[in-house]
């Protein structure tokens, strides 16, 4: 028969070993979303403004194009994508690249 030294110097008896109980809930993080974000300056036309939303944001209607558009004529600067960060890196470089004044990416 195998003894417990450890048990038999100190006295013990071995006991199970009680752990409490792991949540099974998973918190799951998402990662932020980032704002493409225009700004008016003195050089862009509207329609070539307008022409970029369309060709650079997927998705981008005609109508809201020239509603972002004058936004950003008129109030300084539009919202005009949100999503996650890669596609917001993209869109942001190629209207960068087409000429368009951008703001810096940031967190929505």
């Amino acid at each position: 028969m195998v003894r417990n030294l450890s048990a038999d110097v100190y006295g013990m008896t071995t006991a199970p070993t009680i752990t409490p109980e792991r949540s099974s809930q998973v918190t799951r993080k998402t990662y932020p979303n980032y704002k493409v974000i225009v700004l008016n300056d003195d050089f862009n036309t509207f329609q070539h403004v307008a022409e970029c939303l369309m060709k650079y944001i997927p998705g981008m209607s005609g109508d809201r194009a020239w509603d972002l558009t004058n936004q950003v004529h008129y109030e300084g600067q539009a919202i005009v994508w949100v999503g996650p960060q890669e596609p917001a890196e993209l869109y942001h470089q190629q209207l960068r690249r087409a000429g368009l004044t951008m703001a810096p990416l940031e967190a929505a």
